[in-house]
């Protein structure tokens, strides 16, 4: 049996693929006004970053995307591959490198073991890149790694709902709640 919401469902999504067939769903894409110049910046990260005044808006997932706000406004942002990516890359190259992610990976001391070399070869790049961005503004953390690299930060929030949340404003500002 096929779903068939009773209520409107509203959604946004990158995948282009994606047409739901039922009237009731709205996608909502077109309701964000976002002050910004970057060019193909998905609805996603519009979405996470519409809450955010001023700040860093990291996305951790199967890709990592960073995001600067400042004044409402989309500086601009990058995207890199997200661990589990970085992983799986590994474990193309040769089966030696198909090792298990240590989550405790202390990034002060330099590893001794090829798990823990991974492990640091993928953090390290992450923490220095958003570093070098964030220069004491705050870090907002969403995706399913976002609690993990919050760690590394001290002036960091996760927030799995922050997507989520960027579209219940842009509901909120159309009336529609």
């Amino acid at each position: 049996a096929k779903f068939r919401p009773r209520e409107e469902v509203y959604y946004i999504s990158v995948n282009s693929k994606f047409k739901p067939k039922s009237p009731n769903f709205i996608n909502i894409e077109s309701y964000f006004k976002f002050d910004t110049i970057y060019s193909g910046l998905g609805i996603d990260r519009i979405a996470g970053c519409y809450t955010v005044e001023n700040g860093i808006v990291i996305d951790a997932g199967s890709a990592i995307t960073v995001d600067v706000m400042v004044l409402n406004t989309h500086q601009g942002g990058f995207i890199m591959p997200g661990i589990w990516s970085h992983l799986k890359m590994f474990k193309e190259i040769s089966p030696a490198l198909d090792i298990v992610f240590n989550s405790q990976i202390d990034l002060e001391c330099l590893p001794q073991k090829t798990a823990d070399a991974i492990s640091f070869g993928i953090v390290s790049p992450i923490v220095l890149a958003i570093e070098h961005f964030s220069k004491g503004k705050k870090i907002y953390f969403t995706g399913g790694d976002g609690s993990f690299l919050a760690k590394f930060f001290d002036d960091a929030v996760y927030d799995k709902d922050l997507v989520f949340r960027g579209m219940k404003k842009v509901l909120k500002e159309r009336g529609i709640e």
